[in-house]
């Protein structure tokens, strides 16, 4: 029985290193505190992207599940962005200064920090990354959203 036991150890213990699970192997956003990411974004003239939270949120939960594990946003954000998570509910000053008055709440700042404008509630992967190219290209100074997408 001692034999049995030692044998089907070993065996999942080689199963779990085969296959690795999903999680682990897979890239993940890099998420800064906020006055971490600030001063970075400042430090690499990258823009940066700030997602409000709360843990109650369900729709918090399901960006983080689905949207934020997504491989084309995380690569995108990891690459053009500093991105910072902020717990609104243990924030509130930031939730004050961001006027976050639902959640999630998605801003973007400049890399000198003025604010350039906020996504609020849930977005799907396929609608963030436009809205992220859109940022990132600096669009947003030349045209609306709808027309960018006119153009994509």
């Amino acid at each position: 029985m001692k034999r049995i036991f030692v044998f089907f150890l070993l065996s999942l213990t080689l199963l779990m290193t085969t296959f690795p699970s999903k999680s682990l192997s897979a890239e993940t956003i890099k998420w800064y505190p906020y006055e971490e990411g600030m001063t970075l974004g400042k430090s690499q003239h990258k823009k940066i992207f700030i997602n409000f939270f709360a843990e109650w949120c369900g729709y918090c939960t399901k960006m983080d599940k689905g949207t934020f594990v997504d491989p084309e946003i995380v690569s995108y954000l990891n690459k053009n962005f500093i991105a910072i998570k902020v717990n609104a509910d243990k924030e509130n000053t930031l939730s004050t200064r961001y006027k976050v008055r639902g959640l999630p709440s998605n801003w973007f700042v400049s890399d000198s920090g003025d604010q350039i404008g906020n996504f609020p509630g849930y977005i799907p992967a396929d609608n963030l990354l436009p809205i992220l190219k859109y940022i990132q290209t600096d669009s947003y100074k030349q045209m609306a959203f709808k027309d960018f997408m006119n153009v994509k």
